[in-house]
């Protein structure tokens, strides 16, 4: 199939699935008119790395669960153990975001919104941007 066929089957840009080649995440047979030629399997391989990325997978990543999805002899611990490593960093982010959060609702509550020059959330910037 041409690449527009396979960028609806795949839900991904033609454009995504051209950088996803020249990366080496797959490789499109040619067919004999030079057009890239895309399987049944290589489709399947694009809705694996595009389900594999709104997870929050990096492409080199998506390399490694690419390389174990092939990998028939694969022990589900090596899965496990990628999948573990990006639940931490998301649990990390998270924690990360929490607070942001929290400090930027500390300001924003504490600003009074009107005409008056006095601004907490510009002196509270202001402090965390400080190097002392």
């Amino acid at each position: 199939m041409n690449i527009g066929t396979a960028a609806r089957q795949s839900g991904l840009p033609p454009k995504t699935i051209r950088y996803y080649e020249d990366i080496g995440l797959l490789t499109a047979d040619r067919a004999a008119n030079g057009y890239r030629d895309y399987s049944n399997e290589d489709v399947h391989r694009l809705r694996f790395v595009q389900r594999s990325r709104s997870l929050g997978f990096s492409v080199e990543e998506c390399r490694q669960l690419l390389s174990l999805y092939t990998d028939r002899d694969r022990a589900s611990a090596d899965v496990k153990a990628i999948a573990t490593e990006k639940l931490g960093e998301i649990d990390r982010k998270i924690a990360e975001l929490t607070g942001l959060r929290a400090m930027l609702g500390h300001l924003v509550e504490n600003c009074y919104g009107d005409a008056r020059p006095e601004c907490p959330i510009i002196d509270g910037l202001s402090d965390l941007t400080s190097d002392h």
